[in-house]
C-alpha cells in the first residue's frame, strides 16, 4: 500500500477547480511523481440497494465503490424494500447509513406511497430527513398527483426529482426503438415516453413553483425541451449518465449489461446531450448507479434487469473521452461532477478531495470493483485516470494499490 500521511491538500477547495500535486516537494513517499487533487465529487443519483435488496448492493459496498471513484458524497434512490416512504421506513435506512457508510450518504423520500402513484407519501414528516423526493424508477402517471406533490413540495421547501416515463407509451420495450431494436428483432422504448412526461412536468413546474430536477435524461427532445423552459425561468435543472453522452445504440450488444433505463438511444440523441452540456442545459452528471446480482444481468437484452453500475469507472471515462479529446475542460466536467450537484441539493463540500494519476492506463475490468454490480457496458475500455487516494471528513476513505 502506498503511504499518504504526508499528503497536503494545495488551496481550498472553494478556491481552486483542481490543481496538481508537485510529490518531489510534498510527498516524497510517491515517488516524486506528479499526481492531481480534485475536489470530491458529487453523485445525485445512486441506488445502494439497502434494506432490502443487499444481495445486489449494500450501503457498505456501494459507498466503498464510490470513495474508489472519487466521490465523498451520494444521494441513494428510495425503491428499496421497504420504499422510502414514511419516517420508520426511511428509520431503518437511516440507521444502515449511519454504521455503514464511509462517505456522505444523502437519501431520497418516495414522492407517492410505496411508489404505487395512487397516493402520496407523508411528505410533510419526511422532508426535515431527506434530500429531496422521488419516485426514481417509475414515472407519476397522474397530472393531479404530480401536481399535488409539487404543490407540498413547494411549500416544505423540497425539490421533486423525477424519473420521466410515460407507460402508455412503453408497449412492452425494453431496448430503444430504433435502428437496433428493428434489425434485431427487439421491442422498442420510443423517446416520447421520455419527453412526453418531462413536457407535463416543466408545465406543472411553471405553475407551481416547485423547484424540479429531471433524472438521467437521454433523447434530443428532452434537452429541448429543458432548455427552453430555463429560458423562460422554469425552475429547472436536470442530469445525463456517462453511458449516455460515450455509447448509442451503435454499441449495443446481445448481453445485459448494455441494458438500463431509459436505454441508449440514437446518435443523434448522444449528440444533442453533448450540445447539452456544453451549453449548460444539462447541469450535471450522475451515474445512476443501478447494481443487480450477475443471475439479473445475463438474460440478454430482453430477459435481463435494467441497470448498470457507474461510480467506480465514470470519471476515468468523462476523462479519457470529453477531456483529453477537448470536448470539455477539466474546470468544466468538475462542475458537472462535483459544483453543480452540490449548489443545486445544497450538498457541503468541506475539504473532501481525491487524488488521482491521471496519466495512468489501464483497462475497465469488473472483477476489480468494489461494488457488487459487475454489469458495465464499458467493460474491456481502456481509461485513463486511477484513483489513489480519497479523503472524507478528514478520513483516508479509499487507498489504492
Amino acid at each position: 500500500m502506498l503511504a499518504f500521511d504526508r499528503v497536503r491538500m494545495i488551496g481550498s477547495m472553494d478556491q481552486s477547480l483542481y490543481c496538481t500535486l508537485d510529490t518531489s516537494a510534498d510527498c516524497a513517499c510517491l515517488n516524486n511523481e506528479k499526481y492531481t487533487l480534485l475536489p470530491g465529487f458529487c453523485d445525485v443519483h445512486v441506488h445502494l440497494r439497502e434494506p432490502g435488496f443487499s444481495y445486489k448492493e449494500t450501503i457498505k459496498t456501494g459507498s466503498k465503490a464510490a470513495a474508489r471513484g472519487g466521490y465523498t458524497a451520494v444521494c441513494t434512490m428510495p425503491n428499496l424494500k421497504p420504499v422510502c416512504d414514511s419516517p420508520e421506513h426511511l428509520a431503518m435506512q437511516r440507521e444502515i447509513i449511519e454504521r455503514d457508510a464511509c462517505i456522505a450518504v444523502y437519501p431520497y423520500a418516495a414522492i407517492t406511497l410505496n411508489q404505487a402513484g395512487e397516493a402520496l407519501a407523508d411528505l410533510e414528516a419526511l422532508a426535515p430527513h431527506v434530500i429531496a423526493f422521488s419516485d426514481d424508477g417509475h414515472g407519476v402517471q397522474s397530472e393531479s398527483m404530480m401536481r399535488e406533490a409539487m404543490t407540498w413540495a413547494r411549500t416544505l421547501g423540497k425539490m421533486i426529482v423525477a424519473h420521466c416515463e410515460d407507460n402508455s407509451l412503453l408497449r412492452g420495450g425494453y431496448i430503444h426503438d430504433g435502428a437496433y431494436a428493428a434489425s434485431h428483432g427487439h421491442k422498442g422504448i420510443c423517446s416520447e415516453s421520455e419527453w412526453r412526461q418531462i413536457e407535463r412536468d416543466l408545465k406543472l413546474a411553471d405553475e407551481t413553483g416547485c423547484a424540479y430536477h429531471v433524472c438521467h435524461i437521454s433523447t434530443k427532445e428532452s434537452v429541448a425541451l429543458i432548455r427552453d423552459a430555463k429560458k423562460s425561468g422554469v425552475n429547472v435543472s436536470c442530469e445525463t449518465a456517462p453511458h449516455y453522452l460515450l455509447l448509442d445504440e451503435n454499441d449495443l450488444e446481445e448481453d445485459g449489461r448494455f441494458k438500463m433505463n431509459p436505454p441508449l438511444r440514437a446518435e443523434k440523441d448522444r449528440e444533442a446531450l453533448v450540445a447539452g452540456l456544453l451549453d449548460g442545459t444539462i447541469d450535471m452528471i450522475a451515474t445512476d448507479h443501478a447494481p443487480h446480482s450477475a443471475e439479473e444481468k445475463s438474460k440478454g437484452l430482453q430477459g435481463s434487469a435494467f441497470g448498470i453500475v457507474g461510480l467506480e469507472t465514470a470519471f476515468p471515462l468523462l476523462y479519457t473521452n470529453v477531456v483529453k479529446t477537448g470536448i470539455l475542460s477539466m474546470e468544466a466536467l468538475l462542475n458537472l461532477l462535483v459544483y453543480n450537484p452540490r449548489k443545486r441539493f445544497n450538498i457541503p463540500l468541506g475539504n473532501d478531495f481525491s487524488i488521482w494519476d491521471l496519466d495512468a492506463k489501464y483497462t475497465i475490468d469488473p472483477k476489480d470493483f468494489l461494488s457488487k454490480g459487475k454489469a458495465s457496458p464499458f467493460t474491456g475500455r481502456s481509461v485513463y485516470g486511477k484513483c489513489l487516494l480519497t479523503v472524507y471528513g478528514g478520513h483516508v476513505v479509499y487507498e489504492g494499490v
